[in-house]
This record gives structure tokens, C-alpha cells and sequence, in this order.
């Protein structure tokens, strides 16, 4: 981990992220389908990390789907470059929407390279149909709320 204290909000939850070479696309940089990898990768780890799991999706009925993506490339990132990838819960509205910011930066050069915010909604998994939230997904999710 670094010292890095400019985080977007407080209280991040982080993971590395170590770029090799399969990340790399032929501008010799991150590619794109590789940030949003990453950033399916680390919803779910700070998902696991609040008690819920997809096995918990599956057994309610009920899972959380992305409506909307918005991604800010902002610096390039390269091979062996570590990148601190943060994110955090923002919003968790009527027990149906659920929104997520990301920060991504480089521990070399204590730069954000990438950020971007997600708006999840809730269905069931049998039809896709938007539904509200089950109990424990309001408790959880919405106890990580953090504000800016």
C-alpha cells in the first residue's frame, strides 16, 4: 500500500492491482475492457467484504445488475505499473438503486488515472425485472454508504 491520502471520499476500499501484460492493449496501455475487469473484480470483493456474496443473490432471487456506466480516463497507465483501486458505496436509493465510485491510482506516481461512478439496479434473477432490494441487501449496502 501507499501513503496516498487523496482519495475522492474517506474511508476507501482497496485493492491492488498489478498490471502485466495481458492488461496492455496496442497504444502499449491499459485497455479499456481491462478497467472495467478490474473494477467488476473489486465491486465484488467489497461486496464479499459487507457479508454479501452471489451465492446470497442466488438464494434470495435477487442480485444487483448495472444500468449505467460513466468512465474517466485520465492518465495512462503501463505494464508493472501497481494501480490502488478504490471504491465506495455513495448512494442506496428506495431499496431498488444502488450507486458505486471508483478511483484508480498509480502508486508510482500518486496519480488518479481512472475514475468512474456505477448505478446498479436490483431484479430477479429469474426474469431481470427490477425489483426492490431484499432486507439484508438494504442493511448491508446501505450501512457502506459514505458521503464526500
Amino acid at each position: 500500500m501507499t501513503d496516498f491520502t487523496d482519495w475522492a471520499r474517506p474511508s476507501p476500499f482497496v485493492r491492488n492491482w498489478q498490471i502485466q501484460h495481458a492488461h496492455i492493449d496496442h497504444y502499449n496501455h491499459v485497455n479499456n475492457v481491462a478497467y472495467l475487469a478490474e473494477m467488476e473484480s473489486l465491486a465484488w470483493a467489497h461486496s464479499n467484504s459487507l457479508g454479501l456474496t452471489f451465492a446470497d443473490y442466488q438464494a434470495c432471487g435477487k442480485g444487483m445488475v448495472i444500468r449505467r456506466h460513466e468512465l474517466d480516463y485520465l492518465l495512462a497507465a503501463h505494464e508493472d505499473d501497481t494501480l490502488l483501486c478504490a471504491t465506495w458505496i455513495t448512494e442506496c436509493k428506495n431499496g431498488i438503486t444502488l450507486t458505486r465510485q471508483f478511483q484508480f491510482v498509480c502508486a508510482q506516481r500518486h496519480k488518479v488515472v481512472f475514475a468512474a461512478k456505477t448505478q446498479f439496479v436490483c431484479v430477479k434473477l429469474n426474469t431481470g425485472s427490477p425489483t426492490r432490494m431484499p432486507n439484508h441487501f438494504k442493511q448491508r449496502y446501505g450501512a457502506a454508504v459514505v458521503a464526500s
